[in-house]
This record gives C-alpha cells, structure tokens and sequence, in this order.
C-alpha cells in the first residue's frame, strides 16, 4: 500500500550550514574547483625532503630548457620561476581537449632550516630539477653525552 507524504520543499532545500559546510569543504579539500582552475604555478609539483644533512627539493618541470629556469635564496625563501611556452600554432586547431597550462610560473617555499647558500647545487635531467640545499652547521643536530660525577 503506497502512503502519501505532503510535499515539504523546506525539506528538500539544503540548509544554509550544509551549504557553507559543503562550499568549505571543497574548497580546502579540492582547491581550484570554485576558482575556475589552477595558474600555471600551481601546475608546478614539487617534492621536499631532508636528509641529516640537506633539504632536498624536486620540481617537475617539463619541457622547459634549464636555462630558462631561475632559482634563487634568499635567506630561507627558496624561489623557482620559469615559463611554460605555448607551441607556434601554424594551423587553425580545434581543440578537443587541452589540459596543458602555458605561461609563466613562479613556486615559492620556506625552508625549515637554515642552508649554506655557497654550497647549494641543481641538476636538471629528464625534465625533473633537482636541488641540494646542504644544512648550515648550526642547523644539524648535535648529540651532546651525558657523563655522571
């Protein structure tokens, strides 16, 4: 036997605390939906690992010519900048899909401690950069012995 059931459309409408708990959900959770997508440096994945003696940071950064990168410290601000170049379109294209990001990028991070600037290298191979940020000798941990009188 089917009941009937008066239509409520108070019910049915989400309430004002599920939309806002839904919007901030999303938005932290899945940053770039509600802003319309990403810029190119957020399409800029890196890595950051330390190891007893340097921070290590990776950055994938495909092709980009390693001259065409530029990555400066500034005290424990690390700054990588460089530029996604759009191809020569020769034809007239009708894309049906284009999900690469063109245009200039620039990543910033701080480093959580302290490296020795002079002795910093990069490497790029395979379009992956590759920087070896070595700790300053007050950053690394010292172990002090404890002796009994």
């Amino acid at each position: 036997m089917a009941s009937l059931v008066r239509m409520d459309p108070a019910r049915e409408m989400m309430s004002l605390r599920e939309a806002m708990d839904r919007l901030f959900e999303e938005s932290f959770l899945r940053p770039g939906l509600l802003g319309g997508g990403e810029s190119a440096a957020g399409m800029l994945p890196i890595d950051v690992y330390e190891t007893e003696n340097a921070v290590f940071v990776k950055a994938a950064v495909p092709g980009i010519k390693p001259e065409d990168i530029d990555v400066t410290l500034t005290g424990d601000l690390l700054t990588i900048k460089g530029e996604f170049k759009a191809e020569q379109k020769e034809e007239k294209r009708n894309y049906l899909r284009q999900e690469r990001r063109f245009g200039s990028f620039s990543r910033q991070l701080t480093l959580p401690v302290s490296v020795d600037a002079d002795k910093c290298k990069a490497s790029f191979e395979d379009g992956l950069l590759t920087l070896e940020l070595p700790k300053v000798e007050q950053a690394k941990a010292k172990s002090i012995k404890v002796t009994a009188k």
